[in-house]
Formats: structure tokens, C-alpha cells, sequence
């Protein structure tokens, strides 16, 4: 394993990062967290198989938090008993994906998720 992967952050620098790179991330005891807020169940249960799969490719694994209508997800890397570049880069992997919107990068070839509350799944920022 890259030693460069196993290195830890200081508080100021993780919040300077996530303060340039991941906006909607906090640092919070020890850990990088964003909630992700959803329009119900099915919503919820498509960000944990997404945020699941990402993390599973990834060989590293959140904590989540689930709820109706929420999905939190918290990283830490275990074995550095901190913030490292793995943490930053599953949480920018994940925040991409799941914040992707199909239709404005897409130049019409997906129409993206319709305008309509009961199709809407992932509340935007």
C-alpha cells in the first residue's frame, strides 16, 4: 500500500480541502461527512446501493447513517486513525456521481430527471 495513501491531514488542512473541493462536506470528530437528503425510501435505498458499489470498487468502506429520507456518509481511513487521500477522493467519487445532473452534461442526449416531485430522488444542494 502507498504510504502517500496512508498519510493524515491536519484539522486545517481537511477543512481547507473540503472547503475548496467538497463544499457540502464537513469535518466533523474525526471524520468527513455529508448528508445527502432524499424524497423518500426508494430514493434513500438508490444512494446506498450507488455510495455501496462506489465504495466497494474502491476497496473502502463509509459509515452511513439511513433514514426515510436521508442517506449521511462519514469516512475515516481506520487503519491511519485519520483523514487521508483516500477519504478525499471516495467522497469526491461519490459526491459526482450521485450529484451528477444527466441532463445539463449530457449536450441532449439524456433528458435527466424530470421537473416533477414524483420522480425528483436526490434534493439538490
Amino acid at each position: 500500500m502507498s504510504q502517500h495513501l496512508e498519510t493524515t491531514f491536519s484539522d486545517e488542512a481537511i477543512r481547507q480541502r473540503l472547503k475548496n473541493e467538497l463544499p457540502h462536506w464537513v469535518y466533523e470528530k474525526g471524520w468527513i461527512r455529508r448528508k445527502f437528503k432524499t424524497s423518500g425510501w426508494k430514493a434513500t435505498l438508490m444512494v446506498v446501493t450507488t455510495v455501496g458499489h462506489l465504495a466497494e470498487k474502491a476497496w473502502h468502506h463509509p459509515d452511513l447513517n439511513v433514514s426515510y429520507a436521508f442517506v449521511i456518509v462519514k469516512l475515516v481511513t481506520h487503519s491511519a486513525k485519520g483523514i487521508t487521500e483516500k477519504d478525499f477522493k471516495l467522497a469526491k467519487k461519490i459526491e459526482d456521481v450521485l450529484m451528477w445532473d444527466a441532463a445539463s452534461d449530457s449536450n441532449g442526449v439524456f433528458e435527466g430527471t424530470p421537473d416533477d416531485p414524483r420522480f425528483k430522488y436526490i434534493k439538490k444542494n
